[in-house]
């Protein structure tokens, strides 16, 4: 013990002498010897704090209070510790401050005690957060274990509180803020609703409303306990709106308590006023308290609400008369209510300014919805109520109360409204609501008198009367007794509604400012029953009657649209005042555009007198006005004609898809309204959509087949405007059709005339495009026929001689047609009514003069040059140019069309005349001049300047391309001006700006005929023969058959190809160049170079007899020609065809005239030096002629003259192979021993100058065969064997080939070991096999083994290699060698196919038998 006492003290000796860590040892020494020993541990604590080891000083103090707590020396140990620590141990150091407090309360020390609770208050409040400085102040809080020693020394607890207050507010702020943050990025998070969530779980946990009411205990002033008060009531009601509505009740309990408090002390608290008036759930607005309404406008004047009831309680509509807000009374007016003199504009006023300032006010706007109600402002009260609906909504979330009186207030006003705005259009909506109400509410009033007034509107009048007389038991107003009377009068009984209307009329003033409305509208109703009562004439007519009724309305109201409209009806049907009719109906559509009558009759004025402008103005307003459509179900009918009126405007304006729109409005409503119908169609056709305008005039000719025509009127227009279509769908027949009907029914109608004659010229050239070139003929007579019709009637009309001559041009694209012309009728056309000296413009360039009509009547000859149609066509556009001498555009065009004629002439003399190039060239020179005045007209038209560039490309190629490159510049995409710039360079060389030109064309319009046509020839001036034939081919295809570029050009194309192909040509392959040479031959003077290619081509289709007819006849015309000019081309070209002509012959088997025309052939071009400009051409041509004739002479059995027709062929072309092999069969065929024997040296040596021509191997095997020479047989065998793999055989060569070896096989006797079993026709089928395994793709060889075998796969095999050597070959398989590997396969459908492909060959019939 001793021991411990002395290291106690000299811990406390090193203590005070610093010496911190000998006192650590001692007092350790201490405690070691005993370690209950409370100073030892105090000591250890603070030398352990001086020594900066807080952690074993604070547990060395801790063990020093736990040995004796109501020490104070471990206390203060510890609060000095912590107070060294600051921040680290501040809630430690409160719990050890109020223990210290609690160690000097028990000694009474009071001033020590309140010394710790301050310092610990400030310094956590400098260290420590809000939260633990709130903790802290809890020291001063009446809670505090010390208050009750301290009170009077400590702060006022309603200050404590407030301190407290301040700092949980603030937290929970910061608390909302950082969890709204938080939780607003999560996925489909929505602000509303995290918000609502997060301030429920703040204000659910939070004590601040148990602060508020601590504040409001314990205060001391009573503004103050005012200020906390409103504040535990703001905290309640805001966790009341965040509240799910399952546990809103209690909270809105204690809202409304505490509202209801404030109001009873008549605190200005808005809010809770606001709760007071808002919740209070009352149906009608007077069942309100006026004293709380009073109280409310004393302690918020200025506010919103207090404005709209101000001027709501001295209003008309206020259901407390007598009660006004003033606070002070003016007593120069009585003490009157100076609210109560504001006029309804003012008063309006004033509630809209309050209703701004209160938005957010149910009251308020149910206030303002019913004041407009009053002032029938129903859109206003539309859109009001429709607020107040969501603003009931929101407060009944808030609340959770249904506040279903209010909401049905509400609903009644806004159905109410709908019922009256833009009726009928919301009645289905107000009738939904009205619905709901009386299904809760069935004596409701006012929902009562709306469906009344609904069922009224769509004249259901039985129930509407009933409606209304259940509302009238409560409230018997004159209003609503005139609707039922008017119901009354509606369903039928016009008496007894009559009746009830006048008495309603004594029930109102006639001096009342009010009902001055009412009074106008029952006085019109009770003349409208007077009006049906008795309809007849004089009974109308009558001023004593419904007239002064109507009169009387006006009188009572000025401003009754209604009256109006019907005076405007009484002056126009049965006064006859036009003027004052018109004058009433604009009065009463100003008024209101639902006068529909009225707009209607308005509207026809407007239009009888051209006025369009004031017509849409008055369809449109009309139909803004919505009354055009009833809704679904009415009884009501529709009003079509402003949807009508506004089409013909817009029509008539050019707007032609606003026009189809509303015609097509107005065929909703009115789907049997012909004349619509008639404008729909108009308006499609100027729009281009011509098959929709076909539908709609068939439409509108079936509404007039169906309806009265004396009541719609003149209907002729119909049928004009579907021939009209028709015509622009080139369906001319029926165009034709429909406008002699019309002009059967209308045949001064002039209009009509010109179409007709316009679509018989159309039709003339698509016919010429077509083919059809009889037709294109009658056509243009029977234009001829109408025009001279016409020319008695109209003789000055530019169109007119436009088609004339349009007309008279088409003969010069059907020249072979040119007999039908009918001169002698033109002629006369052309001189009707007309000074000659109008034909004399240009006669000093072109010739073509009033001398010239002489020409035109000429019908003996139509070759004579110039043609006398195209004669009479320049005169008829002479006279088109007179006929428009005041229209500048009609000029240009006049201009252009002569132009283009006179270049057409020009074109139709080099026709006829080859040389006449020079001579002609004045129709080039007139048309240049023409082209020119109409530029000089119309500067900006691209046709123009086109055509300028076409006609000065041979005068002047630089005018030319820079009247080209000018209309390029004004029309960049047409593909006409690219080709005919490409034409101009490719007749100067210019290849490549040639090619990029017409490339520019077909990527303009690929389907532009010449365009390709000159690629073509650019190709083939290039060498390029195989795309050359590719283009022309194309162009063919794509071209019409009035481009006589085109066929030239194929046909050419096609017959050169054809020369230089191996192969034998197919039938189908002359078809279609023979068909196009066919229809030059009827466009285009004779030509013979034209006229021999179609006798080659018909020779080639085997035509033979047409091949002699065209041969006859050239011969005859080269014959002329060169009996004319001795030229040596004519000579050329008869010998030729006298060669061809000898050959047809032949084929026909009249061998004398072969012979003969062979030998006048060979006679003519005996002379090599004759100057035939193409020597391989003479020699290919006396061959033929020398062929021709020996097989002639052979067949007349005349063989030595035949054998010296060879010989002399031979000696001609030095030993021809073909010659050689027709020499030998006939020198075997004569059958002599020695003939025979030279027929064989001639193969022979044939196959030495030739190997492996196939020809005389042919019949060198033939020869073999007949005579039974093996060894022969054999080596023909090998050279037809060795033959079958050569890649320049045709596809026919190979057949032959194959037919040979199965021919010789047979003969010589050939087996093929087949195992057991052997055939008779083994060798053919051996051979068929040998030629698929050398070329399995050669449909002849699958063909043959076929036949042979009666092979089903063989059959197929056969027609599938056939159609891709048909796809990939073209020439290799022709439709004969097609059709009969169908007709092999023994199946029903592929001999169908046969038939279809050749008819003319039995193969396919007997497989189809």
């Amino acid at each position: 013990m001793a021991s411990s006492k002395a290291a106690l003290k000299a811990a406390k000796a090193a203590i005070d002498s610093g010496k911190y860590d000998v006192a650590i040892t001692e007092a350790r020494k201490v405690l070691e010897l005993d370690q209950q020993n409370y100073h030892a541990n105090v000591f250890l604590g603070l030398a352990y704090s001086k020594e900066g080891e807080d952690e074993r000083s604070e547990k060395a103090y801790v063990s020093a209070t736990k040995l004796k707590p109501s020490d104070r020396l471990a206390w203060q140990g510890l609060v000095s510790l912590y107070e060294k620590l600051e921040a680290r141990k501040l809630d430690e150091y409160r719990d050890v401050a109020l223990e210290l407090a609690r160690i000097f309360e028990k000694a009474d020390d009071a001033e020590q005690c309140q010394i710790v609770a301050n310092k610990c208050v400030e310094f956590t409040k400098k260290n420590g957060t809000r939260t633990q400085y709130r903790k802290a102040l809890d020291l001063y809080l009446p809670s505090s274990p010390i208050y009750s020693f301290m009170e009077g020394r400590f702060w006022k607890p309603a200050y404590t509180y407030g301190l407290i207050v301040e700092i949980v507010e603030a937290e929970e702020k910061e608390t909302i803020n950082k969890e709204i943050g938080n939780r607003r990025t999560r996925l489909g998070a929505k602000i509303g609703q995290v918000t609502t969530e997060v301030k429920r779980e703040v204000y659910e946990r939070s004590d601040l409303e148990h602060l508020y009411s601590c504040i409001v205990d314990w205060t001391a002033d009573d503004d103050l306990r005012r200020l906390y008060e409103e504040k535990i009531f703001q905290r309640a009601y805001e966790l009341l709106s965040v509240l799910p509505a399952s546990r809103k009740a209690e909270k809105r309990a204690q809202v409304q308590k505490l509202a209801e408090g404030l109001v009873i002390l008549k605190h200005p608290n808005s809010l809770a006023w606001q709760i007071v008036l808002e919740w209070k759930d009352v149906e009608e607005l007077g069942e309100l308290e006026t004293g709380i309404l009073r109280t409310y406008f004393e302690l918020f004047p200025s506010d919103g609400l207090s404005k709209i009831l101000k001027a709501w309680v001295t209003s008309e509509i206020s259901p407390f008369p007598g009660v006004t807000f003033d606070e002070e009374k003016d007593e120069k007016d009585d003490g009157e209510d100076s609210t109560a003199t504001l006029g309804s504009d003012e008063r309006l006023l004033v509630m809209m300014e309050g209703a701004d300032e209160s938005s957010r006010s149910v009251l308020s706007q149910r206030i303002i919805g019913a004041y407009y109600l009053h002032l029938e402002e129903y859109s206003s009260v539309v859109e009001i109520a429709r607020k107040t609906q969501s603003l009931i909504t929101n407060e009944t979330n808030i609340s959770g109360l249904p506040l279903q009186n209010i909401r049905d207030s509400v609903d009644v006003l806004l159905a109410t409204a709908l019922v009256h705005y833009q009726s009928p259009r919301h009645h289905k909506e107000a009738t939904t609501i009205l619905e709901g109400i009386l299904a809760r509410k069935p004596e409701n009033t006012a929902a009562l008198i709306s469906t009344g007034l609904i069922l009224e509107e769509e004249e259901e009048y039985a129930a509407a009367v009933d409606f209304l007389t259940r509302a009238s038991k409560d409230n018997s107003t004159p209003r609503l007794k005139a609707e039922k009377a008017w119901c009354i009068a509606l369903n039928g009984d016009l008496e007894k509604g009559k009746a009830d209307l006048e008495s309603c009329l004594d029930a109102m003033d006639a001096k009342d400012i009010k009902s001055k409305g009412l009074r106008a509208q029952t006085l019109y109703r009770v003349g409208m029953c007077l009006w049906n009562l008795d309809t007849s004439k004089s009974a109308r007519k009558t001023r004593d009657g419904a007239y002064a009724r109507f009169l009387a309305s006006l009188q009572a109201d000025l401003n009754f649209a209604p009256s109006y409209t019907m005076l405007g009806i009484y002056y126009s049907d049965y006064a006859r005042d036009k003027s004052r009719a018109r004058k009433c109906f604009q009065k009463a559509f100003e008024l209101s555009p639902s006068e529909v009558e009225a707009a209607e009759r308005l509207a026809r004025a407007f239009a009888d007198q051209q006025e369009w402008d004031l017509v849409e103005i008055v369809a449109q307003r009309v139909l803004d006005s919505e009354k055009v459509r009833p809704p679904p179900g009415s009884k009501k009918k529709a009003h079509s004609w402003p949807f009508a009126a506004l089409g013909v405007v817009q029509l008539n304006n050019q707007e032609y898809s606003k026009s189809i729109v509303s015609f097509q409005s107005t065929l909703r409503l009115s789907p049997d309204d012909y004349h619509s119908w008639v404008g729909l169609g108009e308006s499609y056709h100027n729009s281009g959509r011509y098959v929709a305008a076909t539908r709609a005039f068939e439409q509108a000719q079936k509404v007039e087949a169906a309806s009265d025509t004396n009541k719609l009127g003149d209907i002729w227009f119909s049928n004009y405007m579907l021939a009209n279509v028709h015509r622009e769908l080139s369906e001319y027949e029926l165009a034709i059709s429909g406008y002699r009907s019309v002009l059967e029914s209308k045949p001064q109608e002039y209009g009509v005339s010109i179409a007709l004659l316009q679509a018989f010229v159309e039709s003339a050239w698509k016919n010429v495009q077509l083919g059809f070139y009889g037709a294109a003929a009658k056509n243009a007579q029977e234009s001829f026929i109408i025009a001279k019709d016409m020319v008695q009637i109209r003789p000055s009309a530019f169109n007119l001689w436009k088609a004339v001559g349009d007309a008279s041009s088409i003969f010069s694209w059907i020249t072979g047609y040119g007999v039908e012309f009918p001169a002698k009728s033109v002629n006369a056309l052309l001189h009707h009514e007309i000074d000659a000296i109008v034909f004399d413009t240009l006669a000093d360039f072109d010739d073509v003069s009033s001398k010239s009509l002489t020409k035109v009547s000429n019908d003996e000859n139509i070759d004579i040059s110039p043609p006398p149609w195209m004669t009479a066509a320049i005169l008829a556009h002479k006279r088109a140019i007179h006929t428009c001498a005041d229209d500048i555009h009609a000029q240009a065009v006049a201009w252009y069309n002569l132009g283009w004629t006179e270049y057409r002439m020009h074109e139709c003399c080099v026709q006829i005349s080859d040389e006449a190039d020079n001579k002609h060239l004045k129709f080039i020179k007139a048309s240049v001049r023409c082209f020119k005045r109409a530029i000089e007209l119309e500067a900006s038209n691209a046709e123009f300047w086109n055509a300028l560039g076409i006609v000065t490309t041979q005068l002047n190629p630089k005018v030319a391309q820079h009247s080209f490159i000018r209309s390029l510049y004004l029309n960049e995409r047409s593909a006409i001006v690219w080709t005919n710039l490409g034409t101009l360079y490719l007749l100067q060389n210019e290849n490549q700006l040639a090619n990029d030109a017409f490339t520019r064309a077909q990527s303009a319009d690929p389907d532009y005929t010449h365009a390709w046509i000159g690629q073509g020839i650019l190709a083939t001036l290039l060498g390029e023969k195989k795309e050359a034939l590719g283009l022309f081919n194309h162009a063919f295809e794509i071209a019409d058959s009035s481009s006589i570029i085109a066929k030239q050009q194929y046909s050419l194309s096609i017959f050169d190809h054809l020369q230089s192909s191996s192969s034998q040509s197919q039938t189908t392959n002359v078809l279609q160049p023979l068909l196009a040479l066919t229809q030059l031959r009827a466009q285009m003077f004779p030509n013979n170079v034209f006229q021999h290619l179609s006798s080659l081509f018909a020779e080639r289709a085997g035509d033979h007899t047409s091949s002699i007819s065209t041969l006859t006849t050239l011969c005859s015309s080269l014959e002329a020609e060169f009996e004319v000019s001795e030229s040596p081309i004519p000579l050329t070209r008869f010998a030729q065809a006298k060669s061809d002509l000898a050959r047809a012959y032949l084929v026909l088997h009249d061998y004398s005239l072969a012979a003969e025309n062979a030998e006048t052939a060979l006679d003519l071009s005996s002379d090599p030096d004759s100057g035939s400009p193409d020597p391989a051409a003479w020699d290919t041509y006396r061959l033929s002629a020398h062929i021709t004739a020996g097989l002639a002479y052979h067949y007349l059995s005349d063989h030595d003259q035949a054998i010296s027709m060879f010989r002399s062929a031979l000696e001609e072309t030095d030993g021809n192979p073909d010659t050689i092999v027709v020499l030998a069969q006939v020198l075997w065929a004569k059958g002599g021993e020695i003939e025979r024997t030279v027929a064989k040296e001639q193969l022979f040596e044939a196959l030495e100058k030739t190997p492996g021509y196939l020809g005389a191997v042919s019949v060198l095997g033939a020869i073999a065969v007949s005579e039974d020479d093996m060894e022969t047989m054999e080596a023909v065998r090998d050279d037809l064997q060795g033959m079958r793999t050569k890649d320049d055989l045709s596809m026919e060569e190979k057949g032959r080939v194959a037919r040979l070896l199965e021919v010789l096989a047979l003969v010589m006797g050939k087996t093929q070991d087949l195992g057991d079993k052997t055939e008779e026709n083994h060798s053919e089928r051996y051979e068929a096999q040998t030629s698929i395994m050398v070329a399995p793709s050669e449909p002849q060889s699958w063909t043959q083994l076929a036949e042979v075998t009666n092979d089903e796969y063989a059959a197929t095999m056969a027609v599938k290699t056939a159609l891709k050597a048909v796809k990939t070959q073209h020439d290799a398989v022709d439709a004969e060698a097609l059709a009969k590997a169908y007709a092999g396969t023994g199946r029903y459908a592929d001999a169908q196919v046969a038939v279809m492909m050749t008819p003319w060959k039995k193969a396919g019939w007997e497989a189809l038998g």
